[in-house]
């Protein structure tokens, strides 16, 4: 039985560094993307300083709407290839935590199913027929849990591409 809680115990810590290298994902991501913002807020307000000063130097009023025109088409291709910077950073960091996520679940299923079958066999079972039932159970639940997690792994791929997708 000790076997078994020291089983219990390693997949505790595996789950524990699964949880804190999703979370160091996160922090990541959003530090990028909070970077990309600072940039380009700080671009944006030199570039409004720039024009300004521009602006009051012209005296023609045609060329101060050319040069407003300018600035503003300017202002929004910043902002949109910000947008799409950060749309990039979410899909990659998105299939970063997919990838993850299905590891995660693939060996942490098989690491469950050890720990239960070192436990069993750990048991005082004298019955053969039971031991040989609890097998065939455990080895049905496997596959079952298998096949779902390969499932939900092609579910959330398919997410993360066709969120991909819809951004660009």
């Amino acid at each position: 039985m000790a076997a078994g809680k020291h089983d219990f115990n390693e997949l505790q810590k595996k789950n524990l560094e699964a949880a804190m290298r999703l979370a160091q994902l996160s922090i990541e991501n959003s530090q990028r993307v909070m970077e990309l913002q600072v940039a380009t807020a700080k671009s944006l307000f030199e570039d409004g300083v720039h024009n300004a000063q521009a602006l009051t130097a012209v005296k023609d009023p045609k060329q101060v709407v050319e040069l407003r025109t300018q600035y503003a088409q300017a202002t929004t291709e910043k902002m949109l290839s910000c947008a799409r910077e950060i749309a990039e950073l979410t899909a990659r960091t998105q299939a970063e935590v997919g990838k993850l996520v299905g590891e995660q679940l693939t060996t942490g299923s098989h690491d469950v199913f050890d720990a239960m079958q070192k436990m069993f066999k750990g048991m005082p079972i004298s019955d053969q027929n039971a031991m040989g039932a609890m097998q065939t159970a455990m080895d049905t639940t496997r596959a079952a849990f298998e096949q779902m997690t390969r499932a939900s792994a092609e579910a959330f791929q398919s997410f993360t591409q066709n969120a991909g997708k819809g951004r660009k």
